[in-house]
């Protein structure tokens, strides 16, 4: 798969190298706080720009946290180094994957909901690379650890990704089957995907497919909305209808 809009998509993580997260920003709920997302952004970009498009959605009682991944080198844009969550190469259900980068990643966004109060439920968003680490945590809490084997600490009640594919999906399905406690977990896990069925940088049969491996893993709430014509960005139809299923699924009160 290649990567027509680097700035715009998936991204990296390189193995046994630590890496500095970059600059956090939040946004504060403008009503009653009842939820806190964390959005994460796409290879290239930053929070800041992630938190520009959620402070005008009609979402007053939800805090969204943005942080920025760290710059590293990216294996599909030949080691050019840009923000990126993972290192990602060609895109498959079996890898390979740079599971350091996905647990170190996912580590770092569960830190940042652990803090939250415990009447405040927490959901993880994002868009492409960042849907990616999004769908990827929803297998840790299904499991109640990351792929290395430590405890995920955080209750998730929603994940929201946008353009983008769980990483190592038919390993991480695989592992999910065979446990009936991890099929529990996901059963209670709501979990809403879109693609645009004409992207040309994380390919639409991506996103269905990782849809697909998560249903059949266990996640039985799980909505995939497709989007005739859509490339490899958002539009304000598909961020409305996040809007919604946030509200619907989080029960928040959609006043301030």
């Amino acid at each position: 798969m290649s990567y027509a809009h680097p700035h715009m998509c998936s991204g990296s993580r390189t193995a046994r190298r630590t890496f500095e997260f970059g600059k956090t920003y939040v946004v504060r709920p403008k009503g009653k706080h009842q939820a806190t997302i964390v959005w994460l952004h796409g290879l290239g970009d930053n929070g800041s720009s992630s938190s520009q498009l959620l402070e005008s959605l009609p979402l007053p009682n939800i805090k969204w946290i943005c942080p920025t991944a760290p710059t590293r080198p990216v294996a599909i844009l030949g080691g050019f180094p840009c923000t990126a969550w993972f290192d990602a190469g060609e895109l498959s259900e079996e890898g390979p994957d740079d599971w350091e980068g996905l647990d170190a990643s996912s580590a770092h966004i569960a830190n940042l909901l652990s803090t939250e109060p415990p009447d405040v439920k927490v959901g993880i968003g994002g868009f492409s690379m960042g849907a990616a680490i999004a769908l990827y945590s929803a297998t840790c809490f299904a499991m109640g650890r990351y792929g290395n084997g430590i405890a995920y600490p955080v209750n998730l009640r929603a994940v929201v990704g946008l353009s983008g594919w769980l990483p190592g999906s038919r390993t991480l399905r695989n592992k999910i089957e065979v446990s009936n406690e991890a099929r529990r977990r996901a059963a209670s896990l709501p979990v809403l995907m879109s693609h645009g069925t004409s992207d040309d940088v994380v390919l639409y049969k991506h996103g269905e497919k990782s849809a697909q491996c998560l249903s059949s893993a266990g996640f039985r709430y799980i909505t995939f909305k497709s989007y005739d014509g859509l490339g490899h960005y958002t539009v304000p139809r598909e961020m409305g209808e996040v809007c919604n299923w946030l509200s619907s699924r989080l029960g928040l009160d959609g006043s301030s």
